[in-house]
């Protein structure tokens, strides 16, 4: 399963793409919901549980924690934009 990663979240990962082993590899199951994934995420990357939100696309569109993905889905984490001052 591959992630796409933007502004803060590619930041902490340190790449703009995040590739997540199948279960054939670690021996643990793929998240199977956006929600499983966050919590995943989170439990890999820390920093990521500290942003004050983050949104999930699944094939172009925004989804929620409940919905379905799997490894063909084209993912991306958005997190929320950075506050800049003038």
């Amino acid at each position: 399963m591959t992630i796409l990663l933007y502004g803060t979240a590619k930041e902490i990962v340190g790449s703009p793409t995040l590739s997540v082993p199948t279960s054939n590899i670690t021996g643990k199951p793929l998240p199977k919901t956006v929600g499983e994934l966050k919590i995943f995420l989170g439990n890999t990357y820390p920093a990521l549980k500290k942003l004050t939100s983050l949104a999930v696309a699944v094939n172009h569109n925004y989804a929620k924690d409940h919905e379905f993905i799997n490894s063909y889905d084209e993912i991306a984490l958005i997190p929320p934009p950075e506050m800049v001052w003038m």
